[in-house]
């Protein structure tokens, strides 16, 4: 199967990233897409991207564009740079999945490409594009476009107050593994750098299995931590502990996060925790698809709508979108409308920080609804989509199949098939976007019934692709 589009960018495994192919989608986007005449070009710590950014390089000289060469640096840090100069931009990565896959993100000079532009470029695939007889030309500035980002949220350290916290950095293969530490040290924080790999790591800050959580809780023990932090390979996703090695999820993060920036409009995947619902601060919620092009699409319609409203997103894995111009104290702080992983964490850890309390604590303070998350590994997508049409289609098998011990009471199917019960618990089942994993998402009233639930769900599920 060729790459192909997902939930946010191409994806696919290497062996079919080849030249050709890679080639074909970067003069589609050049076609197709405003730059500005300027792509600034980035990727990650995965082994394959180096190669593959000198093909998007070499492909976009071809096709007339200046291209600034900014090596390896977290996506938003790219999409960052870009948004500032007014240009376009390309990130190699891809981002949680395994190693023997990577991809390609695409930005215009108006941010992350929407789902009009991706069909753009996928319609013209294969066809003859006239290359110009002059080649762009090449610089390198990846220290700038790293200084910029860092400067965004370390100009005014007192916006963001981390003084007295010990926290550890998982740093694995993150790109943002060194940017991290400055941030946090910059910020007030004493900072203890942990298990920096040589070769990439594909931590899917979603589903973080039992011997990861069991070390992270042991690191925090060890070192007396106050929060563990980490990201995704390409730093759009964010993973934060609290001082016992609990993971704080996504879209808890995201609810802390609106509520510091005193935000009052949220748009955010239908898979997000409902808590939000029960947070007086926010004027309104918008649900949308899951992929942060349908969250970007949510929060642009929701400035048309109301001028000056204070418009996030976020999702269910973390990463965040601002997209109003923030005032925190004396900082300011541009929007940017591609996810981040670097502001939900530092603003959950000084709301904590600023309400002299832990972070399980401030956690505590929120509505109680709990959510989890897992998924199944080498699903084909095709599986995934006809298990769940069954689902959608026929309540017998639907009855069969739930197993949370009350009745249905509503069914969604805005992205895969959510299904509510009677006793307020949620099980969501959807085909990754980007990836052959079939996903499961779930809502309680404690941790531990949400966990409970996936894994149910999720046995069930393999139990049945398994007999056919």
């Amino acid at each position: 199967m060729a790459p192909k589009f997902g939930t946010s960018g191409v994806r696919g495994l290497v062996t079919e990233l080849t030249e050709a192919c890679v080639s074909d989608y970067v003069r589609s986007f050049a076609s197709q897409c405003e730059t500005g005449g300027t792509v600034y070009v980035g990727w990650d710590l995965r082994e394959s991207s180096p190669a593959i950014s000198e093909v998007v390089i070499e492909t976009l000289r071809q096709t007339g564009n200046h291209v600034v060469s900014c090596g390896a640096l977290p996506t938003p840090a790219l999409a960052y740079q870009a948004q500032m100069a007014r240009a376009g931009a390309i990130m190699i990565t891809g981002s949680h999945i395994p190693a023997d896959r990577n991809g390609i993100k695409f930005y215009t000079t108006s941010g992350e490409i929407s789902k009009d532009d991706e069909a753009r470029i996928v319609s013209s695939l294969g066809q003859s594009i006239p290359l110009e007889s002059t080649q762009g030309t090449l610089t390198e500035d990846g220290p700038a476009a790293l200084a910029l980002f860092q400067e965004r949220y370390c100009a005014e350290p007192g916006a963001f107050d981390l003084s007295g916290l010990k926290v550890g950095v998982y740093q694995h293969s993150s790109v943002a593994r060194d940017l991290l530490v400055d941030v946090l040290q910059k910020l007030g924080a004493e900072v203890v750098a942990l298990e920096r790999t040589a070769s990439f790591v594909p931590v899917d800050t979603e589903a973080m299995d039992p011997q990861s959580r069991r070390k992270f809780a042991a690191w925090c023990h060890e070192h007396k931590l106050d929060a563990l932090l980490s990201t995704d390979g390409d730093a759009d996703r964010p993973m934060l502990t609290d001082a016992q090695g609990d993971l704080i999820l996504g879209d808890v993060l995201g609810a802390i996060t609106a509520s510091f920036l005193k935000a009052d409009v949220i748009c955010t995947p239908v898979s997000s925790n409902s808590m939000v619902n029960h947070m007086s601060m926010f004027k309104t919620i918008s649900l949308t698809k899951i992929g942060s092009p349908y969250v970007v699409a949510a929060m642009e319609t929701a400035q048309e709508a109301r001028a000056n409203c204070k418009v996030v997103g976020f999702e269910a894995n973390g990463g965040f979108l601002l997209g109003f111009r923030c005032q925190i104290g004396a900082l300011t702080i541009a929007p940017l409308l591609t996810r981040d992983c670097i502001l939900p964490m530092i603003a959950t850890l000084a709301a904590a920080n600023q309400a002299q309390m832990s972070i399980a604590e401030l956690v505590a303070t929120l509505p109680p609804v709990c959510t989890a998350a897992d998924r199944l590994v080498g699903v084909p997508t095709e599986k995934s989509k006809a298990f769940i049409a069954t689902l959608t289609q026929d309540v017998q098998a639907r009855s069969a199949f739930f197993d949370v011990g009350s009745e249905e009471q509503g069914v969604n199917t805005l992205d895969g098939l959510r299904v509510s019960f009677a006793g307020g618990e949620i099980v969501h089942l959807r085909p990754s976007g980007n990836a052959p994993e079939f996903r499961c998402y779930a809502e309680a009233g404690t941790s531990r019934r949400a966990a409970e639930l996936v894994q149910n769900h999720l046995n069930k599920i393999g139990a049945h692709l398994a007999g056919e």
